[in-house]
Protein backbone atom coordinates (compact mmCIF):
# COMPACT_ATOMS: atom_id res chain seq x y z
CA UNK A 1 0.00 0.00 0.00
CA UNK A 2 2.71 2.27 0.81
CA UNK A 3 6.30 2.74 1.88
CA UNK A 4 8.09 4.18 4.01
CA UNK A 5 11.86 5.67 5.18
CA UNK A 6 13.36 5.22 8.40
CA UNK A 7 13.99 8.25 10.09
CA UNK A 8 13.82 7.70 14.38
CA UNK A 9 16.30 6.79 17.27
CA UNK A 10 18.49 3.80 16.41
CA UNK A 11 18.75 0.61 18.40
CA UNK A 12 15.01 0.06 19.14
CA UNK A 13 13.98 -3.03 19.42
CA UNK A 14 10.18 -4.51 18.40
CA UNK A 15 8.77 -6.53 21.66
CA UNK A 16 5.97 -8.81 22.05
CA UNK A 17 4.40 -6.68 25.20
CA UNK A 18 1.52 -4.79 24.51
CA UNK A 19 2.04 -1.49 23.57
CA UNK A 20 -0.99 1.38 23.56
CA UNK A 21 -1.06 3.81 21.14
CA UNK A 22 -3.24 6.78 19.74
CA UNK A 23 -3.32 7.44 16.19
CA UNK A 24 -4.98 10.70 14.82
CA UNK A 25 -5.50 11.36 11.55
CA UNK A 26 -5.49 14.80 9.47
CA UNK A 27 -7.93 16.63 7.87
CA UNK A 28 -7.64 20.72 8.18
CA UNK A 29 -9.66 21.86 10.44
CA UNK A 30 -11.86 18.82 11.03
CA UNK A 31 -8.80 17.81 13.54
CA UNK A 32 -11.04 20.33 16.04
CA UNK A 33 -12.97 16.80 16.80
CA UNK A 34 -10.06 15.40 17.96
CA UNK A 35 -9.22 17.97 20.02
CA UNK A 36 -12.49 17.77 21.38
CA UNK A 37 -11.64 13.87 22.29
CA UNK A 38 -8.08 14.23 23.75
CA UNK A 39 -9.35 16.83 26.06
CA UNK A 40 -11.67 14.29 27.59
CA UNK A 41 -8.91 11.47 27.24
CA UNK A 42 -6.70 13.97 29.43
CA UNK A 43 -9.19 15.26 31.47
CA UNK A 44 -9.88 11.52 32.60
CA UNK A 45 -5.86 10.72 32.67
CA UNK A 46 -5.59 8.65 29.82
CA UNK A 47 -2.34 8.00 28.77
CA UNK A 48 -0.76 5.72 25.92
CA UNK A 49 2.82 4.22 25.65
CA UNK A 50 3.15 6.11 21.96
CA UNK A 51 1.05 8.51 19.37
CA UNK A 52 1.33 9.34 15.65
CA UNK A 53 -0.04 11.77 13.75
CA UNK A 54 -0.34 13.30 10.16
CA UNK A 55 -1.34 16.89 9.52
CA UNK A 56 -3.49 18.56 11.85
CA UNK A 57 -3.19 15.46 13.98
CA UNK A 58 -0.05 16.48 14.88
CA UNK A 59 -0.09 20.13 14.86
CA UNK A 60 -2.95 19.52 16.98
CA UNK A 61 -2.04 16.13 18.84
CA UNK A 62 1.06 17.25 19.83
CA UNK A 63 -0.75 18.92 22.50
CA UNK A 64 -1.46 15.54 24.67
CA UNK A 65 2.25 14.72 25.06
CA UNK A 66 2.20 18.45 26.68
CA UNK A 67 -0.76 17.78 28.27
CA UNK A 68 -2.09 21.32 27.33
CA UNK A 69 -5.84 20.69 27.15
CA UNK A 70 -8.01 22.93 25.26
CA UNK A 71 -4.79 24.55 23.71
CA UNK A 72 -5.67 24.46 20.41
CA UNK A 73 -9.02 24.85 20.86
CA UNK A 74 -8.31 28.13 22.51
CA UNK A 75 -5.65 29.77 19.70
CA UNK A 76 -7.51 28.60 16.54
CA UNK A 77 -10.79 30.51 18.49
CA UNK A 78 -8.65 33.27 18.49
CA UNK A 79 -6.48 33.66 15.50
CA UNK A 80 -8.04 31.69 12.86
CA UNK A 81 -9.65 34.64 11.41
CA UNK A 82 -6.66 36.28 11.47
CA UNK A 83 -5.10 37.51 8.74
CA UNK A 84 -1.56 36.72 10.03
CA UNK A 85 -3.01 33.31 10.47
CA UNK A 86 -3.69 32.10 7.29
CA UNK A 87 -4.73 33.88 4.11
CA UNK A 88 -4.41 34.41 0.29
CA UNK A 89 -2.29 37.33 1.60
CA UNK A 90 0.20 34.97 2.97
CA UNK A 91 0.23 32.52 0.16
CA UNK A 92 0.81 35.23 -2.30
CA UNK A 93 4.10 36.52 -0.20
CA UNK A 94 5.54 33.45 0.95
CA UNK A 95 3.92 30.09 -0.77
CA UNK A 96 1.90 29.15 2.32
CA UNK A 97 -1.44 29.47 2.89
CA UNK A 98 -0.75 29.24 6.75
CA UNK A 99 1.52 31.76 7.94
CA UNK A 100 4.69 29.86 8.68
CA UNK A 101 6.16 31.91 10.67
CA UNK A 102 3.06 33.35 12.45
CA UNK A 103 1.35 29.90 13.28
CA UNK A 104 5.19 28.08 14.15
CA UNK A 105 6.44 30.78 16.30
CA UNK A 106 4.39 33.76 17.04
CA UNK A 107 1.92 31.81 18.33
CA UNK A 108 3.27 28.70 20.21
CA UNK A 109 6.29 31.07 21.39
CA UNK A 110 4.61 34.58 22.34
CA UNK A 111 0.83 34.23 22.51
CA UNK A 112 0.32 30.51 23.98
CA UNK A 113 3.37 29.04 24.67
CA UNK A 114 3.52 25.38 23.96
CA UNK A 115 4.86 23.61 26.57
CA UNK A 116 7.54 22.17 25.44
CA UNK A 117 9.73 21.15 29.13
CA UNK A 118 6.27 19.14 29.78
CA UNK A 119 6.44 17.75 25.82
CA UNK A 120 10.02 16.30 26.52
CA UNK A 121 9.45 14.64 29.72
CA UNK A 122 6.14 13.17 29.06
CA UNK A 123 7.72 9.32 28.08
CA UNK A 124 4.96 8.74 25.59
CA UNK A 125 6.56 8.61 22.19
CA UNK A 126 5.47 11.38 19.61
CA UNK A 127 6.05 10.20 15.44
CA UNK A 128 5.39 13.02 13.13
CA UNK A 129 4.78 11.33 9.25
CA UNK A 130 5.65 13.86 6.22
CA UNK A 131 6.14 12.52 2.46
CA UNK A 132 9.02 13.10 0.97
CA UNK A 133 8.36 14.89 -2.68
CA UNK A 134 11.66 13.66 -4.49
CA UNK A 135 10.53 9.90 -3.50
CA UNK A 136 6.83 10.23 -3.08
CA UNK A 137 7.26 7.66 0.46
CA UNK A 138 6.49 8.77 3.77
CA UNK A 139 9.27 9.67 5.96
CA UNK A 140 8.58 9.06 9.77
CA UNK A 141 10.54 11.30 12.50
CA UNK A 142 10.68 10.61 16.22
CA UNK A 143 10.06 13.66 18.58
CA UNK A 144 12.70 14.06 21.27
CA UNK A 145 11.85 17.74 22.89
CA UNK A 146 9.59 19.47 21.26
CA UNK A 147 11.99 22.16 20.19
CA UNK A 148 13.06 23.78 16.92
CA UNK A 149 13.35 20.56 14.78
CA UNK A 150 10.68 18.85 16.19
CA UNK A 151 8.15 21.91 15.15
CA UNK A 152 9.94 21.89 11.84
CA UNK A 153 8.70 18.47 11.09
CA UNK A 154 4.99 19.02 12.27
CA UNK A 155 5.39 21.50 9.81
CA UNK A 156 5.92 19.47 7.65
CA UNK A 157 3.80 17.10 8.05
CA UNK A 158 0.84 19.40 7.82
CA UNK A 159 1.83 21.46 4.37
CA UNK A 160 -0.71 20.77 1.85
CA UNK A 161 0.72 20.39 -2.04
CA UNK A 162 -0.10 23.73 -3.53
CA UNK A 163 -0.67 25.95 -0.66
CA UNK A 164 2.38 25.15 1.21
CA UNK A 165 5.94 25.47 0.31
CA UNK A 166 8.25 22.23 0.23
CA UNK A 167 9.19 22.16 3.62
CA UNK A 168 13.55 21.53 3.83
CA UNK A 169 14.94 19.45 6.83
CA UNK A 170 17.97 17.80 6.65
CA UNK A 171 18.32 15.80 3.06
CA UNK A 172 14.33 15.85 3.39
CA UNK A 173 12.28 18.32 0.84
CA UNK A 174 8.44 17.72 2.58
CA UNK A 175 5.04 18.41 2.33
CA UNK A 176 2.03 16.71 3.70
CA UNK A 177 2.31 13.18 5.18
CA UNK A 178 -1.30 12.59 4.01
CA UNK A 179 -0.71 12.44 0.54
CA UNK A 180 0.97 9.07 1.08
CA UNK A 181 0.13 7.54 4.69
CA UNK A 182 -3.09 9.11 6.05
CA UNK A 183 -3.69 6.98 8.78
CA UNK A 184 -0.42 5.70 10.23
CA UNK A 185 -1.36 2.87 11.78
CA UNK A 186 0.35 0.21 9.95
CA UNK A 187 3.89 2.37 10.81
CA UNK A 188 2.67 2.16 14.58
CA UNK A 189 2.21 -1.54 14.14
CA UNK A 190 5.81 -1.77 12.95
CA UNK A 191 6.98 -0.10 15.80
CA UNK A 192 5.08 -2.96 17.92
CA UNK A 193 2.11 -1.09 19.23
CA UNK A 194 -0.22 -3.42 19.05
CA UNK A 195 -3.43 -2.05 21.08
CA UNK A 196 -4.68 1.19 19.47
CA UNK A 197 -6.90 3.81 19.25
CA UNK A 198 -7.58 5.55 16.31
CA UNK A 199 -9.06 8.83 15.86
CA UNK A 200 -10.39 9.75 12.38
CA UNK A 201 -12.65 12.70 10.77
CA UNK A 202 -14.61 11.64 8.50
CA UNK A 203 -17.29 9.22 9.16
CA UNK A 204 -17.76 5.42 9.23
CA UNK A 205 -18.42 4.80 5.67
CA UNK A 206 -17.11 7.62 3.99
CA UNK A 207 -15.23 7.29 0.83
CA UNK A 208 -12.67 9.78 -0.54
CA UNK A 209 -13.17 10.53 -4.75
CA UNK A 210 -10.12 10.82 -6.62
CA UNK A 211 -8.50 14.40 -6.23
CA UNK A 212 -10.07 16.15 -9.08
CA UNK A 213 -7.33 18.74 -9.51
CA UNK A 214 -4.32 16.44 -11.03
CA UNK A 215 -3.79 18.27 -13.80
CA UNK A 216 -3.37 21.53 -11.95
CA UNK A 217 -0.78 19.70 -9.47
CA UNK A 218 1.04 18.05 -12.37
CA UNK A 219 1.90 21.85 -13.57
CA UNK A 220 2.46 23.36 -10.26
CA UNK A 221 4.45 20.33 -8.80
CA UNK A 222 6.57 19.80 -12.12
CA UNK A 223 9.76 19.88 -10.30
CA UNK A 224 8.33 16.80 -7.83
CA UNK A 225 6.11 14.72 -10.31
CA UNK A 226 5.89 11.73 -7.22
CA UNK A 227 3.96 13.94 -5.54
CA UNK A 228 1.23 14.20 -8.20
CA UNK A 229 1.45 10.35 -8.73
CA UNK A 230 1.10 9.63 -4.94
CA UNK A 231 -2.30 12.00 -5.48
CA UNK A 232 -3.77 10.43 -8.26
CA UNK A 233 -3.98 6.99 -6.23
CA UNK A 234 -4.42 9.26 -2.77
CA UNK A 235 -7.88 8.00 -3.01
CA UNK A 236 -7.28 4.04 -3.15
CA UNK A 237 -4.66 4.29 -0.44
CA UNK A 238 -6.91 6.23 1.74
CA UNK A 239 -10.50 4.12 1.30
CA UNK A 240 -7.95 0.80 1.56
CA UNK A 241 -6.88 2.30 4.86
CA UNK A 242 -10.47 2.44 5.82
CA UNK A 243 -11.10 -1.41 4.85
CA UNK A 244 -8.39 -2.15 6.65
CA UNK A 245 -8.69 0.24 9.89
CA UNK A 246 -12.70 -1.42 10.01
CA UNK A 247 -11.48 -4.69 10.13
CA UNK A 248 -9.29 -4.10 13.40
CA UNK A 249 -12.13 -2.23 15.00
CA UNK A 250 -14.01 -5.72 14.08
CA UNK A 251 -10.91 -8.12 15.58
CA UNK A 252 -10.91 -5.74 18.81
CA UNK A 253 -6.79 -5.18 18.09
CA UNK A 254 -8.42 -0.89 17.62
CA UNK A 255 -10.88 1.75 18.91
CA UNK A 256 -11.93 3.25 16.12
CA UNK A 257 -13.41 7.23 17.31
CA UNK A 258 -15.02 8.89 14.45
CA UNK A 259 -17.68 11.61 14.05
CA UNK A 260 -21.34 9.80 14.21
CA UNK A 261 -21.81 11.92 10.95
CA UNK A 262 -19.76 14.55 8.28
CA UNK A 263 -18.69 17.32 10.07
CA UNK A 264 -19.87 19.89 7.07
CA UNK A 265 -16.31 22.32 8.16
CA UNK A 266 -14.05 24.17 5.90
CA UNK A 267 -10.53 23.08 5.77
CA UNK A 268 -10.05 26.80 6.61
CA UNK A 269 -12.87 27.74 8.80
CA UNK A 270 -12.30 30.29 10.78
CA UNK A 271 -15.74 31.14 12.69
CA UNK A 272 -15.43 30.20 16.12
CA UNK A 273 -18.98 28.92 16.32
CA UNK A 274 -18.19 26.78 13.84
CA UNK A 275 -14.86 25.39 15.36
CA UNK A 276 -16.13 25.19 18.66
CA UNK A 277 -19.33 22.88 17.36
CA UNK A 278 -16.86 20.29 15.61
CA UNK A 279 -15.19 20.26 19.04
CA UNK A 280 -18.14 20.00 20.57
CA UNK A 281 -18.90 16.87 18.69
CA UNK A 282 -15.57 15.31 19.70
CA UNK A 283 -16.00 15.78 23.32
CA UNK A 284 -19.58 14.49 23.36
CA UNK A 285 -18.10 11.17 21.23
CA UNK A 286 -15.46 10.58 23.48
CA UNK A 287 -16.93 10.97 26.42
CA UNK A 288 -19.89 8.42 25.01
CA UNK A 289 -17.49 6.15 23.82
CA UNK A 290 -15.01 6.50 27.38
CA UNK A 291 -15.93 4.09 29.69
CA UNK A 292 -14.85 1.44 26.45
CA UNK A 293 -11.84 2.80 25.90
CA UNK A 294 -11.06 2.92 29.47
CA UNK A 295 -11.71 -1.13 29.75
CA UNK A 296 -9.66 -1.42 26.02
CA UNK A 297 -6.55 0.10 27.33
CA UNK A 298 -6.20 -2.12 30.72
CA UNK A 299 -2.57 -3.66 30.44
Amino acid sequence: MFSFEAHWNRGEKMTDTVKTSLIMEGGAMRGLFTCGVMDVFLENDITFDGAAGISAGVTFGCNYKSKQIGRPLRYNLKYAGDPRYCGIRSLLRSGDLYNVAFCYHIIPDVLDPFDAKTFAENPMEFYIGATNIETGKMVYYKCSDGGETDIKWMQASASMPMVSAPVEIGKYKLLDGGIVDPVPYRFMESKGFNRNVIILTQPKGFVKPKFSAIPLMKVMMRKYPKVAEAMSVRHIRYNKQMEEIAEREEAGTAIVIRPPEALGISRTESDPAELQRVYDIGRAEAERRLPEVKEFLKV
